[in-house]
């Protein structure tokens, strides 16, 4: 899976698989975590937002089935 590195204070980089509907999130404190049945456009608008970390927050964690993965 390709990552997107981005700016924010929390997020290092994003990657999303749209077959598997997989993504995934590199913390910078060293947490890597994957999240499950995520829809392309979720994606995007995560992408798109101007806080990585404010989004995650509010419409992915708590709302799709997660796994830490690393760190």
């Amino acid at each position: 899976m390709l990552h997107e590195q981005v700016r924010s204070s929390h997020v290092r980089s994003v990657g999303y698989s749209q077959q598997e509907r997989v993504l995934e999130v590199v913390f910078h404190s060293g947490g890597v975590y994957r999240y499950d049945d995520v829809p392309a456009d979720v994606h995007t608008a995560l992408m798109a937002a101007p806080s990585k970390g404010g989004f995650l927050a509010r419409f992915v964690k708590g709302r799709y089935v997660y796994r830490r993965v690393s760190g």
